[in-house]
């Protein structure tokens, strides 16, 4: 069976909330957000990521903390995993030309969010939608 994230093509799991992204569909979970396609969901990520980078959440590390905060999750379990299989270091300071970075850290985080490998097509397209985040 996919996971709740996979199923309602919102890969990162973003809760509902007030933001209203491109690609939003009403869906059946009363909890998460569902998106038409898994680019969209992606893409939903990058702005997501993006905004943070202006609050100046610009490392794997306070990333993570705000988007997996340690009430609910393994946050340090989480950071490890993602600043391993995306290849990026917890404090590197990212900006929003560091779209090659964002993409491998994305696609981590689909990871530790689904348990199994992020379509990296998938993920590139999402980026391609959002204009936040670019690739030097």
């Amino acid at each position: 069976m996919k996971s709740r994230g996979l199923r309602n093509n919102n890969p990162l799991n973003i809760r509902k909330n007030a933001d209203n992204f491109k690609g939003e569909i009403k869906g059946r979970d009363k909890s998460f957000k569902t998106f038409s396609s898994m680019p969209y969901g992606y893409r939903a990520a990058f702005v997501t990521l993006g905004t943070y980078l202006s609050r100046g959440w610009n490392t794997i590390e306070k990333i993570i903390t705000k988007w997996a905060p340690p009430t609910e999750n393994n946050t340090e379990s989480y950071i490890a995993h993602v600043e391993r299989w995306s290849g990026v270091p917890r404090n590197k300071e990212l900006t929003a030309r560091d779209g090659s970075d964002y993409i491998l850290i994305v696609a981590a985080m689909s990871f530790v969010e689904n348990g199994q490998n992020a379509d990296i097509s998938a993920v590139q397209a999402g980026f391609k939608l959002q204009t936040k985040i670019k690739i030097q």
